[in-house]
């Protein structure tokens, strides 16, 4: 049995449960915009296909975020035959290929990391540039780029897309579930961005699985996920306020950080399903 030390503020034992399910699957196609709900998805080795493939960054290359441009949370996206159909309030539909031609690459830089990314258009950095009201540009990373996951927490050949650090981030309903019974206004699961849901657990089991099977794949949860202020940004309006970061501060805080949810790498590629089993491995 694992159980992470730094997790020793739970008091509940570890248990496995016969009835946990996925219960939702998300992409976010562009890194910090609007998520897309999928019934279906294909995970791949840097993550689950189309997710966090394009990127909007500054012009030195520098990533932006909700972090700093909560109007980012009013950018949708949805994935039509072949086309990544992208909208915002006050603009008309921008359109980019989900396999788009060779262009231009450029160095970007996530966070600490510094990796590559293919011009997605002058079109596509016009846009953003005029909603975000800032000069930027928008890339998108290719089958051929190739951003290894941090190697203090991965394996050898472990690769990433656009994401903060890892290919999947995991939340269990419960856990939010737990959170809301503590906030004079609930929030919804879209506060935390996850790219899995399962349902079926105690709050904060994620925190000490170490190994999961959902459908064809094999998951390894390496770390929590250390949370910011994107967590408190009303993805509805983009309005952004001081819940739910606050309290989660007051009992999920490790250190300087305030841990919430499990990042994630897949262990081999294949489908996911909404209804599938989630077995507990270790």
């Amino acid at each position: 049995m694992y159980i992470d030390t730094a997790y020793s503020f739970y008091f509940t034992p570890f248990a496995v449960h016969a009835y946990m399910v996925l219960s939702e699957i998300n992409i976010y196609p562009i890194k910090s915009a609007k998520g897309i709900s999928l019934q279906t998805a294909f995970v791949e080795r840097r993550g689950i296909r189309f997710d966090r493939r394009w990127m909007v960054v500054n012009e030195t290359g520098m990533f932006l975020s909700q972090r700093d441009y909560p109007r980012l949370a009013l950018v949708s996206t949805a994935i039509e035959s072949g086309t990544l159909r992208v909208t915002a309030p006050g603009l008309p539909a921008l359109e980019l290929l989900v396999e788009p031609k060779p262009a231009d690459i450029m160095r970007v830089q996530v966070h600490d990391t510094i990796t590559s990314g293919m011009s997605a258009g002058e079109e596509a950095g016009k846009w953003f540039s005029n909603f975000l009201g800032v000069r930027c540009r928008v890339v998108f990373m290719t089958e051929e780029i190739v951003r290894p996951v941090d190697p203090d927490y991965a394996r050898d050949g472990d690769i990433v897309s656009f994401a903060d650090a890892y290919p999947l981030l995991l939340l269990t309903q419960a856990s939010v579930d737990d959170l809301n019974t503590r906030l004079a206004v609930p929030v919804p699961m879209n506060r935390f961005r996850p790219n899995i849901v399962v349902a079926g657990s105690r709050a904060y089991d994620e925190d000490r699985w170490k190994s999961i099977r959902i459908g064809e794949s094999v998951f390894h949860l390496m770390k929590g996920c250390a949370r910011c202020i994107t967590t408190t940004v009303d993805q509805a309006t983009g309005v952004q306020g001081k819940e739910p970061l606050a309290t989660l501060s007051q009992y999920r805080r490790i250190g300087g950080n305030v841990f919430f949810g499990q990042n994630v790498i897949p262990d081999k590629e294949g489908m996911l399903r909404r209804g599938d089993a989630v077995e507990v491995l270790s």
